[in-house]
């Protein structure tokens, strides 16, 4: 039986008063992080199914950490890559706290498109395992944890409680997520019922599109493409594309199967869970608070305020992210010793 972990003490966000609002801390974290001191190594990892996928090992301000120092995947979100401004900074703060930080582009997302005619989706817990197992068994000794942020935190936790609940071993040590949309099909109705809401989506499917259209010779045999280009909700455009490439039967198999609030239970991996109310991703009636509550192994800290993988606090000449550092210290607490 799994022990308790041992309480986590966060310490308090406070958001900048110069970024009032979901809004203003979701669309400013994207500026304010600086990634100039942070280099990457690329590997590029063939699959099993004949597919590939790219890491980046990051270095920080040019020093190396020691060879057996704890290794942390980071696993970006929707149309984000290693290159996006909060892994970036991730890796800055695990680098401070001693650990090396590796960063994982899901297909499609660093910067070459993948061979298959498939793509990437929120329940997708292969690859990831896939990318663990393999840093694990090069560095058998060395400690491994992970931290998701978004779609790529839904990814870490179904991915470990998977694990849990079939009583496997879920190679990392601890984990850490943020902003997790824990409720894929709650999260879509909150984008839909607001202005921003669309922008929001509007932007993501922009991309998403372009990747289709780069790829319709190769999968508009298997969706239907006129409906995918179409698409002006994720709704649509998971229900027209993301299902069918992957083998669900619609956009509610898809959604119901991949929400990880439903892999919460079955989790035995130390995890910090870190979500603000006001997220504009998701409805806060949705964050699965009692599910946290009812598992010891899961930490979860949620602050009335901070946007989407926002959680900025600071001055403006000295811009402070909570989110990255407390992810940071409770990896460090569970890895290092």
């Amino acid at each position: 039986m799994t022990e308790p972990i041992e309480p986590f003490v966060p310490r308090p966000f406070r958001a900048a008063r110069w970024l009032p609002g979901p809004h203003a801390q979701t669309v400013a974290g994207r500026y304010l992080r600086r990634g100039a001191r942070v280099r990457y190594r690329r590997e590029r990892l063939d699959t099993p199914d004949g597919d590939f996928l790219d890491l980046d090992f990051a270095s920080v301000d040019g020093s190396p950490l020691a060879a057996d120092a704890p290794l942390v995947v980071v696993v970006h979100g929707l149309e984000g890559s290693s290159s996006s401004a909060y892994v970036l900074e991730t890796c800055r703060a695990l680098a401070q706290a001693g650990m090396r930080a590796t960063a994982m582009n899901f297909r499609t997302c660093g910067g070459e498109l993948n061979r298959l005619p498939r793509f990437y989706h929120a329940g997708e817990t292969g690859d990831l395992g896939f990318v663990l197992r393999t840093l694990a068994e090069r560095q058998p000794d060395v400690a491994l944890g992970a931290v998701g942020f978004s779609l790529g935190g839904n990814v870490l936790l179904k991915y470990l409680g998977e694990q849990g609940a079939e009583g496997g071993d879920a190679v990392v040590r601890a984990a850490a997520a943020v902003s997790v949309p824990f409720d894929l099909t709650a999260g879509g109705e909150k984008l839909e019922a607001s202005v921003m809401g669309r922008v929001y989506v509007y932007a993501l499917l922009r991309t998403l599109r372009s990747k289709f259209r780069a790829k319709a010779g190769m999968i508009g045999g298997v969706c239907d493409a006129p409906r995918v280009l179409a698409a002006r909700t994720f709704r649509e455009f998971d229900d027209a594309g993301t299902a069918p490439l992957h083998g669900f039967r619609d956009v509610e198999h898809y959604y119901t199967s991949s929400s990880s609030a439903a892999f919460l239970p079955g989790l035995r991996t130390p995890t910090l869970l870190v979500h603000s109310r006001d997220d504009p991703f998701l409805p806060e009636a949705a964050i699965p608070t009692a599910a946290v509550d009812a598992n010891p192994c899961l930490t979860g800290v949620f602050p009335e305020h901070g946007g989407h993988v926002g959680f900025i606090g600071g001055s403006p000449w000295a811009p402070e992210f909570w989110a990255e550092r407390e992810a940071a210290r409770f990896l460090a607490a569970h890895l290092h010793g």
